[in-house]
């Protein structure tokens, strides 16, 4: 059944191989990019053809961090950005996607009437100084069996690999909005690279650095397979939009629903944000005894512990421009409780990851976690722009027993914080090409930092980035 399974998944990749080299064949360049980093290119210098633009990003850099495990080459960030369980050591080296996603891809807009346009996107995400596709899951199977002192970056995520990490279709319309179908990025996502003053940059800011929170309690859920969207500007003050995810069977299992109400006050913008994701998953390596009784039939490379749960998230997020300065504000809660609808060994994930093992009681009292953020970006000049940032993530205790109420880092039950603070400046050259320096220092406490070993890191980061 799993060589079955993984046959269809290469066929399925070979097909995605095939159609993106038709698309690069037909088309020649794309409409501005929505950059995970501010603005796209501008339509006048992109690469576009008949409605069709080919688009990229390549950032790379080289960062020290004072307490980390190995750089891996696959997880799209390669660093752990903030300090982390296997944190064992300090390390220096090359990193990608220190700014945003190195990604190359392909969007279309063709016009269908006067008010009606067909889009599309696809795009694929890699790692510059690797050459790997971005595979987060990767990171974490890589560390199957492995003392902590043997083990590389290995964190959870969205990119898993795939040939295409983003890939819709849809519709386009000024009266009645955008409706779209397909694996694309989730609203609780799309509001935080709009109001995280380091636009979830993975090297700067404890949002882009984790994606927990972008993924409003999973890191795997900031992109979702299956999804319908829809986005709809009502006037010029007021707009809203609404995602479902399907499963492709009945039940609610691996359902999930977002929805998204914002506006504008005079200068204030305020977007606020709900989001319901059934049995969601949050993978993480085996240990040595998982990998000692791992079932006959499961790869080692393509095993991972699953951690089932409902995720219900609300968040507030705000922005207001002051001239050359822009202030930023935001507020999550997240509540996760054991999953209505289970998940079983052997469940197939993201990039066709298996669940060798499965976690469907993590939960038995709830975990509530609060998220705090707010920060600035301030226009030196044209080319230079400054940013800093303060991230506070608390935990309540969800323990029973002798763990109730507990505050210390004895259990990752009991109640704690992670707290982090970016700084950061880009210097942009032209419209393709900027440099940055920054860093971000992070700090556990209570049950965030139960089992590290270190409880702080910071990531001073250089590097550059060109798009097109």
């Amino acid at each position: 059944m799993q060589s079955s399974m993984i046959g269809s998944i290469r066929a399925r990749r070979r097909a995605a191989a095939a159609v993106a080299v038709l698309g690069l064949l037909a088309a020649a360049t794309p409409l501005p990019a929505q950059q995970k980093t501010g603005p796209g290119v501008p339509a006048a210098d992109s690469l576009t053809w008949n409605g069709i633009t080919l688009y990229g990003v390549i950032d790379i850099g080289v960062q020290y961090d004072t307490h980390m495990a190995p750089f891996t080459p696959y997880r799209p960030a390669a660093s752990g950005n903030i300090v982390r369980s296997n944190s064992h050591q300090s390390a220096f080296g090359l990193t990608p996607s220190n700014m945003g996603q190195s990604r190359i891809g392909l969007q279309g807009n063709e016009a269908l009437t006067d008010d009606l346009s067909a889009i599309f996107q696809v795009e694929t995400f890699f790692n510059p100084q690797s050459g790997e596709l971005a595979d987060s899951l990767r990171s974490l199977t890589e560390n199957n069996g492995k003392a902590v002192k043997d083990q590389s970056v290995g964190v959870d995520g969205s990119s898993a690999g795939q040939l295409l990490q983003t890939a819709y279709l849809g519709l386009k319309s000024r009266r009645f909005g955008t409706l779209t179908f397909g694996r694309q990025q989730a609203l609780v996502a799309e509001g935080m690279v709009r109001y995280d003053p380091n636009q979830l940059a993975s090297a700067f800011g404890l949002l882009g650095a984790s994606n927990t929170y972008a993924g409003a309690g999973s890191s795997e859920d900031n992109r979702l397979d299956s999804t319908a969207k829809y986005a709809l500007r009502l006037g010029e003050h007021l707009h809203l939009a609404g995602l479902y995810k399907f499963n492709g069977s009945t039940g609610s299992a691996r359902t999930a629903v977002q929805g998204n109400v914002g506006g504008s006050v005079g200068a204030l913008s305020i977007d606020g944000y709900y989001s319901q994701v059934n049995s969601s998953i949050t993978g993480s390596s085996l240990s040595a005894a998982q990998v000692a009784t791992l079932p006959a039939g499961y790869a080692l490379g393509k095993s991972l512990l699953g951690t089932v749960s409902d995720n219900t998230t609300y968040a507030l997020m705000g922005l207001y421009p002051l001239g050359r300065l822009k202030l930023f504000a935001g507020y999550e809660n997240i509540t996760w409780t054991n999953p209505r609808h289970p998940l079983e060994a052997g469940f197939g994930n993201i990039g066709g990851y298996v669940l060798a093992y499965v976690s469907n009681t993590a939960y038995n009292e709830r975990k509530i976690g609060n998220v705090y953020w707010s920060g600035l970006r301030y226009a030196v000049s044209q080319p230079l722009e400054l940013s800093a940032g303060y991230y506070r993530v608390h935990q309540a205790g969800f323990g029973t027993g002798a763990l109730a109420g507990c505050s210390s880092a004895a259990s990752s039950k009991c109640s704690g914080d992670l707290q982090a603070v970016s700084l950061a400046a880009d210097y942009r050259f032209n419209v393709h090409f900027d440099a940055y320096l920054g860093a971000t220092y992070s700090k556990a406490s209570g049950g965030l930092a139960s089992g590290f070993l270190y409880t702080d890191n910071i990531n001073p980061t250089l590097g550059g980035r060109y798009k097109f």
